[in-house]
């Protein structure tokens, strides 16, 4: 198959922007409770949706009183919490647009971002971010505002603004039409400078009615109670975005989680007890890691891996059913299925809360095996495939049919087309109208409606998708033979010792391969073994680890022929960081870097 539409279920407003969806399920519903949020002693509080219009009300009157006017920018450099929807739906509620900056950016990144977005007022978490900003303040002459959440800056803009009257707000609001931009998000920048993709409100109408028109019924964990999820993405990433603009358009019962840590976010998915959630792939290996780890603690690896291994051929039967290729699980897999779901899937299922039994997946390749054992555990996880040129999913899972090992099918209202080279090719109403400022690179992407994504891709007999790379990562080997590293090194990154994978190879006679190791897993494999205390420079060339990552390695090479496979590995003993300039802000690797950096030892990698 080389294309494939599936017709929209939502259409964007021809009046209005984002902001109206706020104020009409005020005045619908006020009493309604569509947010939550953290109190001082850390607990959660419920906001209606007559109190979020309220705050959202008056913080645009702030910033009208401060000076933003239609159509500014203001930046905010955050971490994902309560203020940061507040701020988003205040800015959409005078006509002026966000532009996300990632919490962890440098002060060169932050300025670049400002500058190139012109951005008028900025919005910081803390000090520290206010230090980054300040330090390029004098190169940013149309910044002049800059308000600190840590230092009383919300109290302070809602204070300034009670002298302005509601119709002001009101005006603004009404003169948005939806063609208008909303949000200028910066792509990573693997390579070279980040450009500023610009989406408008309609795009983001477009994105997140269709998802939620689409997805609402497994929003819930039985049908008829309310659907609460738990936000923990980069609100500076477009999916993190999109989960949050679907979240209140569709009345979603939304909370925020700053940190990603697992001492951090288990305590508030237990807490918060969401009915789904949506994570990247990162989060969902985290969790089963922890509980492989805790299992081979308590000297019961032997039966968590039979549940494993019974929780896989369970899911793989109920897929086969459902394409009408199987008879579903048999009477001996469904009695093995019960006693599991008692002693180990139970457990996996309260570390997410409790409630959780579908959750989304997005931002890089979920392994197959990982998918089925969540959904034999009780968890189905959808995953989805999109960019932020395409405001997030352009593809997803469907739940009546899902395909495990791919990225689904076109969300509605979107086309799918691979083009005569491979690239996956989108078209729909949620894509960007370009980048801010730079008309040749727009060109090279927008082609006729089209979006050339710069991924490749297959569509199977049914029209499910699956991403085989990046045409721009593609290695040639000098003995001429193509190889797409991304489906190997996310394979080896999925054994719960590997923090991340870099395959290399590009002109040279075979592939190989740099590996980094998990703190988390590498403590615990340590202690398991009686070698607490071993430094890292004699732990990378230990012969048992080896032997551990080898298991992943081989189990990458069957995925591919011989001539792609990884015939050599390094273990490197420190990690890939996004302070050394080797991952993006959404933990992408910059391969070039990492290979410049690394550069010893990718030769020692060729060394006869």
């Amino acid at each position: 198959m080389r294309e494939i539409t599936v017709p929209p279920l939502a259409t964007a407003p021809l009046v209005g922007g984002l902001a109206d969806a706020v104020y009409d399920h005020a005045a619908d519903d006020p009493d309604r409770v569509v947010l939550a949020r953290k109190t001082a002693d850390g607990r959660w509080e419920d906001v209606t949706s007559g109190q979020f219009r309220d705050e959202v009300l008056a913080l645009a009157k702030g910033l009208l009183a401060q000076g933003i006017r239609f159509g500014d920018r203001v930046a905010i450099m955050s971490r994902t919490r309560y203020e940061w929807t507040l701020f988003d739906f205040a800015i959409w509620s005078i006509g002026a647009q966000t532009v996300p900056v990632y919490p962890t950016a440098s002060a060169e990144q932050v300025y670049w971002a400002l500058y190139d977005a012109n951005v008028a007022a900025c919005v910081v978490e803390h000090e520290d971010h206010a230090m980054t900003v300040g330090s390029v303040v004098d190169r940013l002459p149309r910044l002049t505002s800059l308000w600190q959440l840590d230092a009383g800056a919300l109290p302070a803009l809602l204070a300034s603004g009670r002298r302005i009257e509601t119709d002001v707000v009101d005006r603004h609001r009404m003169a948005l039409t939806p063609d208008a931009p909303a949000t200028i998000i910066y792509t990573s920048g693997t390579t070279g400078r980040p450009k500023g993709c610009v989406i408008t409100h309609a795009a983001l109408m477009a994105e997140c009615d269709n998802v939620v028109a689409r997805y609402e019924h497994v929003f819930h964990t039985k049908p008829g109670d309310e659907a609460a999820t738990l936000l923990f993405l980069p609100l500076a990433h477009v999916f993190g975005r999109m989960v949050q603009v679907a979240a209140v358009r569709g009345r979603v019962k939304l909370a925020h989680q700053p940190n990603l840590s697992a001492t951090a976010l288990l305590p508030d998915l237990r807490s918060f007890r969401p009915t789904f959630i949506l994570a990247v792939p990162y989060i969902f290996e985290k969790v089963f890691a922890a509980a492989r780890r805790k299992a081979e603690a308590e000297g019961k690896a032997g039966p968590f891996d039979k549940a494993v291994d019974v929780a896989v051929r369970y899911a793989e039967a109920q897929e086969a059913k459902a394409f009408g290729t199987g008879p579903g699980p048999s009477a001996a897999l469904r009695v093995q299925h019960q006693l599991f779901d008692k002693l180990v899937y139970s457990k996996v299922r309260e570390a997410m809360g409790g409630r959780v039994r579908h959750a989304f997946s997005g931002g890089s390749a979920m392994d197959r095996r990982l998918g089925l054992f969540f959904a034999g555990a009780g968890v189905t996880i959808y995953e989805g495939y999109g960019l932020t040129e395409s405001t997030a999913a352009a593809t997803g899972n469907p739940p009546e049919r899902t395909r495990f090992g791919t990225v689904g099918v076109p969300i509605p209202g979107t086309t799918v087309h691979i083009a005569d080279d491979g690239e996956v090719w989108l078209r729909g109403d949620q894509l960007f109208t370009g980048y801010l400022g730079d008309p040749k690179a727009t060109d090279a992407v927008l082609r006729d409606g089209w979006l050339a994504t710069g991924d490749l891709g297959a569509l199977d007999e049914d029209g499910y998708l699956t991403i085989t790379g990046r045409k721009k990562e593609v290695l040639v080997t000098s003995g001429g033979k193509t190889v797409s590293p991304v489906p190997l090194e996310d394979r080896v990154r999925s054994h719960p010792m590997v923090a991340q994978c870099v395959v290399v190879g590009n002109d040279r006679p075979f592939v190989a391969a740099l590996v980094t190791l998990d703190p988390e897993a590498v403590e615990h494999w340590l202690r398991m073994r009686d070698k607490p205390d071993m430094p890292p420079a004699e732990l990378v060339r230990d012969p048992d680890l080896e032997t551990e990552i080898r298991r992943a390695v081989v189990a990458a090479n069957t995925l591919v022929s011989q001539a792609e496979s990884i015939r050599t590995f390094r273990i490197l003993a420190a990690q890939f960081t996004e302070e050394q300039g080797l991952l993006t802000p959404s933990l992408k690797l910059k391969r070039k870097a990492i290979e410049k950096a690394y550069t010893a030892e990718v030769e020692a990698l060729y060394r006869p």
